[in-house]
């Protein structure tokens, strides 16, 4: 899905499946033993497992192996792309923490969410709680997550922060993203802000390749955890006669992330568009090593 340009670039605000192509994991952490027990999985493989979780089976991936008192990072994929797509910044974290990823259903080589069957925050929650008691046991965590997956972080975090000890988002999925294109782009527009209207409001009510659906909401308080909010400098340019009103709108809605803490930042990472973590690694690897640090010190 979401092939041709326009509907790539509706596909930023919530399931991206263009630009990430062709990242892989290092065949080190690739490495799959083709069992699918949980028995398996804990503090310190390396390489993919299959993990059961309510029922489902999960892809994970872990590498690293710091030391168990350091906050374990998880990594979140946007929506539309496996665990595949954050395997750079997984390798370039590992060396110095405990690193994993993993396919939510509908993505990778997880199960697929059955047919017809609406995935919702609460869906999601369970499922990453669920990898999170058998990948980090009681270690803290620092969530990092990119579109769709910086969106999941953020609902989750506000309700698990005796695990969640600090939170990155790497151009998260705006909170209100329904609610502000429909007003950004009217429902009159033609050809390619149409695509970018619709389609992004189609990925919203579910129809993506997770079936979840993307509600709006308020932004919920963390607490004074450590959130690093990382938002694009461009990346509409192929809207141009709404590109001025669009920009707005996602860094607008990066701001209203800031409730998450009081302890909270935006920073626009120059030279970037969607995917900040390949467009600037060493800016996304950098700020989720900040925040780890500073979580471990919390500790």
């Amino acid at each position: 899905m979401f092939r041709t340009l326009a509907k790539a670039v509706a596909a930023i605000a919530v399931v991206c499946t263009v630009a990430g192509a062709g990242l892989v994991l290092n065949e080190e952490f690739r490495k799959d033993d083709g069992k699918d027990t949980a028995a398996d999985a804990g503090p310190s493989f390396t390489g993919t497992k299959k993990i059961r979780v309510d029922g489902h089976s999960v892809n994970v991936s872990c590498s690293g192996d710091s030391d168990a008192g350091r906050p374990l990072v998880l990594l979140m994929a946007g929506g539309g792309e496996g665990l595949d797509n954050m395997a750079a910044l997984q390798k370039s974290l590992s060396g110095s923490n405990r690193v994993c990823s993993y396919d939510r259903l509908g993505e990778g080589k997880s199960d697929k969410p059955e047919a017809g069957t609406p995935q919702h925050i609460n869906d999601a929650a369970v499922l990453l709680t669920g990898v999170l008691d058998q990948l980090a046991g009681d270690r803290p965590v620092v969530l990092a997550g990119h579109s769709l997956g910086g969106n999941i972080a953020a609902r989750y975090t506000p309700d698990h922060t005796d695990r969640v000890k600090g939170l990155v988002l790497l151009d998260a999925t705006v909170p209100h993203l329904t609610r502000d294109m429909k007003a950004t782009i009217p429902a009159d527009a033609t050809g390619a802000s149409a695509q970018v209207r619709d389609g992004a409001i189609a990925a919203n009510e579910g129809q993506n390749p997770e079936q979840f659906v993307i509600a709006d909401g308020p932004v919920h308080s963390a607490g004074d955890i450590p959130v690093e909010i990382l938002r694009h400098e461009s990346q509409y340019s192929v809207v141009p006669e709404h590109v001025t009103a669009l920009e707005k709108m996602w860094a607008d809605g990066q701001q209203e992330w800031l409730k998450l803490s009081t302890d909270s930042k935006v920073t626009m990472a120059e030279g970037t568009g969607h995917y900040i973590h390949t467009d600037s690694p060493d800016v996304a690897v950098k700020t989720v090593q900040d925040v780890t640090a500073r979580a471990a010190k919390a500790e």
